[in-house]
């Protein structure tokens, strides 16, 4: 199984940068490559080549279901796995969610200490499957 090195991280609020930056670069020694806006990563992700993708669902242009569409059209990360982030956490939007093709679904506010656990956990669980 390959490990969890390398995150693309999409998210429009800047205190969630901050505090994921922190979280997954220095608790959970991820190297990262974040952006503010879908169109962003998705002319940057090819270059970065994630192992994985952790996408906020509502930005303003383009949303996290569109940036996750579009980043799999790009032939080389038409399997990265995608995670989302949302503060709305009902199980239904869970759910559809992962029919669309996510892995797991986060809820914000999340637990910075906790979050590169997670994301490990979701991997592992993936490479399992």
């Amino acid at each position: 199984m390959r490990e969890l090195n390398r995150i693309l991280h999409v998210e429009d609020d800047p205190d969630i940068l901050k505090i994921a930056k922190m979280s997954l670069e220095m608790v959970g020694g991820f190297a990262l490559a974040q952006y503010e806006r879908g169109q962003e990563a998705i002319e940057s992700a090819e270059a970065f080549a994630p192992d994985l993708v952790l996408l906020d669902v509502m930005m303003p242009d383009l949303d996290g279901e569109e940036t996750m569409v579009r980043l799999r059209a790009i032939d080389t990360l038409a399997q990265t796995p995608v995670v989302f982030m949302t503060a709305k956490a009902s199980q239904e939007n869970h759910e559809r969610l992962r029919s669309l093709g996510a892995l797991d679904v986060i809820v914000k506010p999340f637990d910075p200490m906790a979050l590169p656990d997670q994301l490990k956990e979701i991997w592992r669980r993936q490479a399992d499957a």
